[in-house]
């Protein structure tokens, strides 16, 4: 499996992105629809990335998003999204330690997360949780939302 950035745009990217805003519509009032359109991916803040298997067929993807900049800063995951045929193959781990390694590239110490709340993303907030993200409030521009879960997790810096 090859995890690389890699532009929101493209067509296989679109339809998986498209499939992840319907499936999100379709679980989640639409006032607790965070997930973004391949376009607000496609811009100079947010490093997405594909999981493609060795023929270059798309696995899954994810972005991660700058909230605040440079050292001392904090990103945001967004779009993590598996195909249903590979599901359970540790796409989603692989695609989750790009992003971290992506924001330590980028100096940030912390990147959070909002997810569902409803057992449909009991999956998604597993793997989070044991990857080391805990529970906070609303941040960014979140707010208190009964169908969010808020996730953030603090990076450990690179020895100098």
């Amino acid at each position: 499996m090859n995890v690389s950035l890699d532009s929101p745009l493209r067509d296989d990217v679109q339809l998986l992105l498209d499939e992840h805003l319907a499936e999100m519509r379709a679980t989640s009032p639409p006032e607790s629809v965070h997930a973004l359109e391949a376009s607000a991916l496609a811009v100079p803040s947010v490093r997405f990335v594909t999981a493609r298997d060795d023929d270059g067929a798309l696995l899954g993807c994810g972005a991660l998003r700058e909230i605040e900049a440079g050292p001392g800063g904090h990103g945001e995951l967004k779009s993590m999204r598996t195909l249903r045929a590979a599901r359970g193959q540790g796409v989603a781990s692989a695609v989750l330690d790009r992003l971290l390694d992506l924001a330590q590239e980028r100096g940030y110490v912390r990147v959070s997360l909002e997810t569902g709340a409803e057992p449909f993303f009991a999956p998604a907030r597993a793997l989070y949780a044991r990857r080391g993200f805990v529970e906070c409030g609303p941040f960014a521009h979140y707010g208190p939302d009964p169908n969010s879960v808020f996730m953030t997790m603090t990076l450990v810096a690179a020895p100098l």
